[in-house]
């Protein structure tokens, strides 16, 4: 668990106080477990343990009585001496299983029924289906508390919140399952609840369309005394991640998008063990496994000076900034030979500790650019980018690739060959017919045949489909999506985060927050591109007034399906550039290309995939 420390600049970096939202979660926590007096025993499905971890420091869950957690697993639990037994769990029927066999095998070994009490909490809402199951494996009679834990947006730093939804897109676009919106429209709801009426909401892609619809009929429903918080936030922008599909199949180029490309990031968190080699590359292995995960948490946002820095620069210019960076700190150690007096001496040792931070700090950031420069300075890498920045200047696409096929012939990742196919099919509008078979056909002979559902799915999500009316051209050229003689080092457009590429989902935003509304200009692109264009105006409450929010624009941007770290960099980007207007980033997951296609791969293709 993370300490307080790790958070500290949440509430003090940001137009808006974030740290709030992350505060209510930590007392609805503190208020779920008060609910169970005395010593603790608490059960996490796993896949909670990184997003609670940025809710509540181990320090707080000890105050809380907790002595002892466990992830959640089928049979029984580990041993414990604690009455007190509770579960956070996401309403999964799969899971429930899991929890009757746990509390089975507790009640099997305690010397009388009442020796241990259980209590559920559901997170972030509670499930009847779940509830019914309970009943059906003979336990439910057994909780004396079954709640839920309202966790909703997840703070990862103090201008971007993530639910954590992971299959939020596949279960929309593929199953038609919107509960998912049902979180996204709630979450609003608690932020307005909190920042005061948004008075503009503007939506482009029909998911955006119902979180607008679900947001005005629950302020209806809810109508009741005038809320008097005076508007923080000048307008909402729902982006359905359907709207712009190119952007995360492309091969992303910051600091901070090649980390999780390539390495991966866990609500904020580096895996460490990465970092203790370089740290304790000589010491025992067998004692190093043991304490790896001790030593090495490392969590990457801006309470980190030197990340906050790099993390949403071009990666070409990282290095000269690392370098700098080191010179800095020789420097600073040096003013210890020039401390002569006490009182000179006293100054530098009260500086030291941020010093040494900041030297810790640089060399985890050298170790992880040199994993990075191996990988951008590969062969392979290289010809993926080409391959990539070919494709959206619409070169040769509606011919069968070389490159694409050599990728078939050696057998490389599923996930890299697929993510190169449904670029092409993307930016030529869907592939021709007879190109569209030859891409499937060496697919499942090259994979099997257990992938054909999976390409079944990537087009009835429109990531993978046949030829219908060229229109990206159009869309390009009408919003400058590509955009020649890039700057990496000093940028002058958002198209510096993937080299000369304009996300088109950051590009809209762009035009939505100009000051005279310049979207109007681009209507009939607009039509174009795939679902529903509108803003709504929502009444703000009697006696506040929205006419000081022209000095202090801050603008949300909700990406309905995930977004990348790489977007995220160029609504930064903006922030610093237009003068006033402040980008508040949410997103139901913080996705890159081959975490969203692994979401659409099914379960009998899964193994395989991981096997490549």
């Amino acid at each position: 668990m993370a300490t307080n420390s790790s958070f500290a600049h949440l509430s003090t970096s940001g137009r808006v106080n974030l740290g709030i939202v992350r505060d209510a979660s930590r007392r609805e926590l503190s208020e779920c477990l008060r609910q169970c007096p005395g010593s603790k025993t608490v059960v996490w499905d796993e896949y909670l343990f990184d997003p609670l971890d940025l809710v509540a420091e181990f320090s707080l869950l000890q105050e809380l009585e907790v002595r002892k957690m466990f992830p959640l697993a089928p049979g029984r639990l580990p041993p414990h001496d604690q009455q007190n037994i509770i579960f956070f769990t996401r309403p999964k029927l799969s899971l429930m299983k899991w929890v009757a066999e746990n509390v089975a095998s507790e009640m099997k070994k305690s010397r009388t029924k009442y020796d241990v009490k259980f209590s559920l909490f559901f997170v972030p809402r509670k499930s009847l289906l779940c509830e019914d199951k309970l009943k059906e494996l003979e336990v439910f009679a057994d909780f004396e508390v079954i709640g839920e834990f309202n966790l909703l947006l997840l703070l990862f730093d103090y201008d971007l919140m993530s639910l954590e939804l992971e299959l939020a897109f596949r279960e929309c676009h593929l199953e038609e399952d919107y509960s998912s919106l049902y979180y996204v429209a709630r979450s609003l709801m608690i932020l307005q609840t909190i920042f005061g009426t948004i008075p503009k909401i503007i939506y482009k892609g029909n998911c955006g369309k119902r979180v607008a619809n679900m947001i005005v009929r629950m302020r209806k429903e809810t109508s009741g005394p005038d809320d008097q918080t005076k508007s923080q936030i000048s307008r909402l922008i729902l982006v359905d991640r359907t709207v712009d599909l190119i952007t995360p199949v492309l091969s992303q180029l910051t600091y901070e998008g090649l980390i999780d490309e390539h390495v991966g990031l866990k609500c904020t968190k580096f895996p460490g063990e990465l970092l203790k080699q370089r740290d304790h590359g000589s010491a025992n292995p067998e004692e190093d496994t043991q304490s790896a995960a001790i030593r090495q948490t490392v969590r990457l946002n801006s309470g980190d000076n030197l990340y906050a820095e790099i993390r949403d620069l071009n990666f070409q210019a990282v290095p000269p900034i690392l370098s700098r960076q080191a010179k800095k700190i020789s420097a600073a150690y040096a003013e210890r030979h020039d401390a002569v007096s006490v009182n000179q001496i006293k100054q530098f040792v009260t500086k030291l500790p941020s010093i040494q931070a900041a030297k810790k700090s640089l060399a985890n950031h050298t170790t992880i650019a040199e994993m990075l420069k191996k990988i951008t300075d590969d062969s392979a890498f290289r010809d993926k980018l080409q391959f990539e920045q070919e494709m959206i200047a619409t070169v040769d696409i509606d011919k069968i690739n070389m490159y694409i096929e050599e990728l078939l012939a050696t057998g490389q990742p599923i996930t890299k060959v697929l993510r190169l196919i449904c670029l092409q099919s993307l930016v030529s509008n869907g592939l021709k017919p007879k190109l569209f078979e030859f891409y499937c056909k060496e697919i499942l002979q090259a994979y099997g045949y257990e992938y054909l559902p999976t390409l079944i799915n990537l087009e009835k999500v429109g990531l993978l489909t046949t030829q219908q009316p060229k229109i990206f051209s159009s869309i390009r050229k009408a919003l400058r999506l590509l955009v020649d003689d890039i700057n990496e080092q000093q940028p002058t457009d958002i198209s510096f985060a993937y080299s000369g590429y304009a996300p088109l989902s950051v590009r809209l935003a762009q035009y939505f927050t100009e000051d005279k509304q310049s979207w109007k200009g681009v209507e009939e692109v607009l039509k174009t591109i795939p679902g529903e264009f509108s803003e709504i105006a929502q009444q703000i409450p009697g006696g506040l007034s929205d006419k000081g929010m022209e000095k202090n624009d801050t603008t949300l941007v909700f990406f309905i399906g995930g977004c990348t770290y790489a977007e995220i960099a160029a609504l930064r980007f903006l922030s610093k550039q237009e003068e006033g207007n402040d980008f508040i980033i949410a997103t139901t997951k913080l996705l890159n290309g081959t975490s969203l296609l692994e979401t659409l791969i099914d379960d009998m293709s899964k193994a395989a995939a991981k096997s490549n």
